[in-house]
């Protein structure tokens, strides 16, 4: 039987623990305003320390287009705040507090590991209210969630009950022996209890990349897709009704140098089915740029196969995701 008293305390500990990594972030951007002229704007979100050298994850979204940044630490230090990197494409940024002090770091995780329905404890600068961060507690509610709005910027994420109000972006999602399992990144404001984290181990493959190229490299195939259904099928006399139907393709790209043309229907990459666009995104998310890929598609009614080299998104097309 589980002691509800042992649980409380391991909970304690481990909020004491991770609330000395956890910071606040105030960030300020001009916006021009037609009364005004040009005016700073204040945001204020949260951060967790993941290297002492004062390493500092949070949302793309809390620095995003920032002429200043600050840290404040729960014991009340503050530092300048430097963007090291960022990657909008799953809302990771990258900073660094400027200072040569050793500061508290994070525990990290392992959100492969995590199960539907285990604790999950939501840490931050909730509302922005005076007097150090706020906890809250809940469940994993599911895994690998996309948001209903978004295509490709929020992929897979966590979905948890734990409280995720505005100013927890950036903050820690964490198990209940304070291992950061997750960043913090949206709610859905008309609904109960749904919040939404990225998991940890996608937030470590986006600072791997930073840390070693200053960037994030992230594979392209240079295509334009709809996802099928038995209505495209049957509107377009398509012998698939699950697949990506392929509308467009750019030329420079590898899709098109490997053979695919447009009407051709994806159905399988790297012996993974594919029923939407979102399969092939979640699978290019994983491998490296330079990696062989095996595509099979349908054309004509007739099941085929090919191959390509996958290459690096275009600086044009990185120039999309960030918003330019």
């Amino acid at each position: 039987m589980v002691n509800a008293f042992e649980l409380q305390d391991q909970l304690v500990q481990s909020i004491e623990k991770l609330n000395e990594s956890v910071v606040s972030i105030e960030s300020v951007r001009m916006q021009r305003s037609y009364r005004y002229g040009v005016v700073p704007l204040e945001g204020q979100a949260s951060g967790v320390i993941i290297d002492p050298r004062g390493y500092i994850i949070t949302n793309n979204h809390v620095i995003d287009g920032a002429s200043r940044v600050q840290i404040h630490l729960k014991d009340g230090r503050s530092f300048e705040g430097e963007v090291i990197g960022y990657d909008p494409a799953t809302d990771v940024a990258l900073v660094r507090a400027k200072t040569n002090e050793n500061l508290p770091a994070a525990a990290l995780g392992n959100s492969d590991n995590l199960k539907v329905g285990q604790f999950a404890l939501a840490i931050g600068n909730a509302l922005g209210l005076p007097g150090g961060s706020t906890a809250s507690l809940g469940v994993i509610g599911a895994l690998g969630r996309p948001l209903p709005w978004a295509e490709f910027i929020f992929e897979g994420l966590i979905q948890t009950d734990a409280a995720i109000n505005p100013g927890n972006s950036g903050g820690p999602l964490a198990d209940i022996g304070g291992n950061v399992i997750g960043i913090n990144t949206a709610m859905i404001p008309y609904a109960q209890g749904v919040g939404f984290a990225i998991p940890i181990n996608a937030v470590k493959r986006v600072v791997e990349q930073i840390f070693a190229k200053g960037r994030v490299v992230r594979p392209w195939l240079g295509i334009s897709g709809l996802n099928l259904n038995p209505q495209i099928a049957r509107r377009y006399d398509l012998r698939s009704e699950s697949g990506v139907l392929i509308t467009e393709l750019l030329r420079e790209g590898p899709a098109y140098e490997s053979g695919l043309r447009s009407g051709d229907v994806i159905v399988e990459v790297e012996d993974q089915q594919v029923k939407q666009l979102r399969d092939i995104l979640i699978l290019l998310a994983k491998l490296e740029v330079g990696s062989v890929i095996r595509i099979k598609f349908i054309r004509m009614g007739s099941l085929e196969e090919t191959s390509l080299r996958l290459v690096e998104i275009p600086e044009k097309m990185q120039a999309y995701l960030r918003g330019n």
